[in-house]
């Protein structure tokens, strides 16, 4: 392939694309709107499926790194009752397929395998355009342009490339989440440190969840589900985290205080991330030099794939691009072929993170699709 490839976005798809192609042999380059990989948080845990993220891993030629990263002992599951009454526990004998790593140490792992200079820091785009024959300009904040033969869309939610396929945006789901850590839980928390236990703690009725696992070492990270309108969130001031905290909290009146202290003993101001989403089944008629992948294609509230799929998206479309190395409409449109349908029958929970549920038979995946059944009755 004579084509160089430009990549929009350093996240995990993106990043699992650069690689897979760099093992093939292709160039690329990846510009990223951050000024460096540590300008900012990666965020938490992440499970990575064998059943998609780790097919990834293997095409990237990156499994024993992965391995290395692996926190042992975070896929055991426990169910609570809003009363704090264990509904459900499920221990990490070691044969799950979902490990856990942290999406920082999973990111770093990429970047350390890429060519120096592979990745180009600070380059926020600012706007793309067609230039024809399957062509496009790339326009940066800073004034700059690159004009590519292959654009590669990973730059998420509010991607700069989709209007380029799709009019399609996101749309907030109706669900937002907030977010708290607590640290040196063992000797500090030691209550919530035992109601979480070694892996994921969940606790959920229709609209209201808190969802919590433990990171590396002793910390807690929780995530509290809140269904409500963004007008609601509004009224809130999340820069005054005791104010912010003691609000979300009363709308878990009643349940065990050892859940919502997860939110009130907070060791962080607490962070709101509303949840946004694309259309199920959301797809575009085929333009020439251009592609989407991970979440600028099929942005879903939470369900525990996102990061999963879009390392997939990435690793296929590099290894159909090794695959028709003079035909690059023959590899977008194989890659689209496939990833259109596995992103829209991926199941959604509506915001709850499936950790744990490997099959429908599991009573994990049972209580969270009850919990949905129930939570879409009532609104």
């Amino acid at each position: 392939m004579t084509t160089h490839v430009t990549i929009i976005g350093a996240g995990l798809g993106g990043l699992t694309l650069a690689r897979v192609l760099h093992v093939h042999g292709i160039p690329a380059t990846v510009y990223e709107a951050e000024p460096s990989p540590t300008a900012r948080s990666q965020g938490g845990m992440v499970d990575i499926h064998d059943y998609n993220g780790q097919l990834a891993i293997e095409a990237a030629g990156l499994m024993d790194e992965f391995r290395a990263h692996i926190l042992d002992g975070r896929q055991a599951m426990r169910v609570l009752d809003t009363d704090g009454t264990l509904l459900f526990e499920k221990a990490d004998d070691g044969t799950g397929g979902r490990p856990e790593v942290l999406r920082g140490e999973l990111r770093q792992i990429l970047l350390d395998s890429l060519p120096a200079g592979t990745v180009r820091w600070g380059h926020k785009v600012s706007g793309t355009r067609s230039l024809g024959e399957g062509r496009h300009e790339v326009t940066f904040a800073d004034g700059g342009t690159v004009v590519t033969g292959l654009l590669v869309g990973a730059d998420g939610a509010w991607s700069r490339v989709r209007p380029l396929l799709s009019p399609v945006t996101p749309e907030y789901t109706g669900k937002s989440v907030v977010e708290t850590y607590l640290f040196d839980a063992d000797s500090r928390h030691p209550a919530l440190a035992k109601t979480v236990g070694g892996g994921s703690m969940m606790a959920l009725k229709p609209g209201r969840e808190i969802f919590a696992h433990r990171e590396k070492g002793d910390t807690l990270h929780a995530y509290v589900g809140l269904a409500e309108p963004r007008d609601w969130f509004a009224a809130i001031d999340f820069t005054d985290a005791a104010a912010a905290s003691a609000r979300i909290a009363r709308e878990f009146d009643g349940w065990a205080p050892e859940l919502t202290a997860l939110i009130t003993d907070t060791d962080t101001v607490p962070i709101l991330r509303p949840l946004y989403a694309l259309p199920t089944g959301h797809r575009w008629d085929r333009v020439p030099g251009v592609t989407l992948l991970g979440d600028a294609a099929h942005l879903a509230a939470p369900n525990g794939e996102g990061a999963n799929l879009a390392m997939l998206d990435g690793a296929e479309l590099g290894q159909a691009l090794a695959a028709h190395p003079h035909d690059i409409e023959a590899a977008l449109t194989a890659y689209e072929q496939a990833m259109f349908p596995r992103s829209a029958e991926t199941p959604t929970f509506d915001g709850v993170e499936a950790h744990g549920a490997d099959s429908d038979n599991d009573p994990i995946h049972e209580l969270i699709a009850a919990f949905t059944r129930n939570g879409r009755q009532s609104e």
